[in-house]
């Protein structure tokens, strides 16, 4: 081993070690359960060796933005079991049958024509994908600076069609709170559509909400998914 590969996978342990900290003491004062809130660890521009690191420390659930970046850390690590890909960004309708090649799980389904062009996909390669509805939480879901999603009233209609379509496997909601406002009444919101959701679905019990800036509320409002990219992984690698 190098002496620059032992520094990284000291610094990892030791930001995967603080982030199931703060996940667990925000899991306590909200009355609940750690092992109930699990962390997908962001490694978008982050290398394909931080991830296999990762794995060995316990990391379960990894998330990226981008299908090439993507598709070629997946395939650098085509042996690394036990790891469940989540494709965190938007999805482009013609970029879906790629999409649905590499992830297992897309934490950002917001259209009804996305959810058709997904299922293809997975039937094409002969697979099963998770898939979250990613609900808007802005005030305006209309707003060019929504963080994408649909509107909170469309949500059990997107997770129908999820539901219903082959290749697809429904499991809950996805969230993110607006740049500015109150993360917990934003968080409020998912929950209560999560909680329809969940009336018509049983098993679709997943929560995704809440990053490093609004952990607390997040799990306070029930998410049982959280996202941390630097907090686990370091300053991340400028583009280019």
């Amino acid at each position: 081993m190098t002496a620059a590969r032992g520094r990284r996978e000291s610094e990892l342990a030791a930001g995967w070690a603080a982030a199931q900290g703060r996940v667990a003491e925000a899991a306590r004062a909200a009355g609940r359960d750690p092992s109930d809130v699990r962390i997908v660890a962001v490694t978008k521009r982050f290398p394909a060796s931080d991830i296999e690191i990762l794995a060995r420390l316990g990391v379960t659930d990894v998330g990226e933005n981008r299908l090439q970046e993507a598709r070629d850390k997946r395939a650098l690590l085509a042996d690394l079991d036990g790891v469940a890909w989540h494709f965190i960004g938007q999805v482009q309708t013609n970029k879906a049958k790629a999409v649905s090649a590499i992830a297992d799980q897309v934490d950002t389904v917001d259209r009804e024509g996305l959810v058709k062009a997904l299922a293809r996909g997975a039937v094409a390669h002969g697979r099963t994908v998770g898939c979250l509805v990613q609900v808007s939480l802005a005030d305006d879901p209309g707003a060019a600076m929504n963080r994408g999603g649909c509107d909170p009233a469309e949500a059990l209609a997107i997770a129908d069609e999820v539901a219903a379509a082959a290749g697809l496997q429904l499991m809950g909601v996805m969230g993110m709170a607006p740049l500015h406002g109150d993360p917990a009444r934003a968080f409020d919101v998912l929950a209560g559509a999560a909680a329809r959701i969940r009336a018509e679905h049983p098993a679709a019990t997943t929560i995704s909400a809440g990053m490093s800036g609004d952990l607390a509320e997040a799990i306070a409002a029930g998410a049982t998914q959280v996202r941390l990219g630097t907090a686990i992984l370091g300053q991340r690698p400028a583009v280019g």
